[in-house]
């Protein structure tokens, strides 16, 4: 490996370390669960299938090709389809899939999440729901997901988490605890009799 490339690496992985440490701590993915992406030219970064996003190695993180003709690498997160769909699709520089409790329960209430608090509607906009019969991993989810985020920067996939896109994973990040934080606020007012006005 040349020395740019280890620079590369290194530094995607420390990215990635910070990103996936922050995701557990705050809650928003259990040990095993979630995955993130990195666009790279050509190729992508993705983490490990079954890797623990709080406590990443460096065999953790995955190099593999963004292309759909060539074959992904066999150790690429599970979710790898979902994550080339939106690649794909869109301009998303980098990816987060993870699950974010009160976003997910309120997933299962309606097929459109519209944030009650003013962050919320600035950064997020509408969130749309996904309803698939395989959410993990799925063709289905690959197409709807990557459809719907050209016009969203994220999507929930009902009963299962979210599909966020960034300019850098820190942004991706932003949204995804934007959406979380917004959702909790939705579910406490709702909770305390709030209704929206229509």
């Amino acid at each position: 490996m040349r020395r740019d490339e280890e620079m590369e690496r290194s530094k995607v992985f420390e990215a990635f370390q910070w990103v996936g440490r922050d995701l557990y701590h705050l809650g928003l993915i259990t040990s095993h669960a979630g995955n993130i992406s990195l666009r790279s030219g050509e190729r992508i970064w993705i983490t490990r299938t079954g890797s623990m996003l709080g406590h990443l190695e460096p065999y953790d993180l995955i190099e593999t090709a963004l292309s759909l003709e060539e074959s992904a690498h066999p150790k690429a997160s599970m979710e790898l389809p979902v994550h080339l769909g939106i690649y794909h699709a869109t301009a998303a520089k980098a990816i987060i899939h993870a699950h974010p409790p009160s976003a997910v329960a309120l997933s299962l209430l309606g097929e459109t999440i519209v944030p009650a608090d003013s962050e919320g509607g600035h950064i997020l906009g509408n969130v749309p729901v996904i309803a698939a019969v395989n959410v993990v991993a799925s063709q289905e989810v690959a197409e709807r997901a990557s459809s719907l985020l050209q016009a969203h920067c994220a999507v929930m996939v009902r009963g299962h988490g979210s599909f966020v896109v960034g300019e850098s994973l820190e942004d991706a990040l932003r949204i995804t605890t934007t959406l979380e934080a917004s959702t909790k606020i939705l579910l406490l007012a709702k909770g305390a009799g709030w209704r929206a006005s229509s």
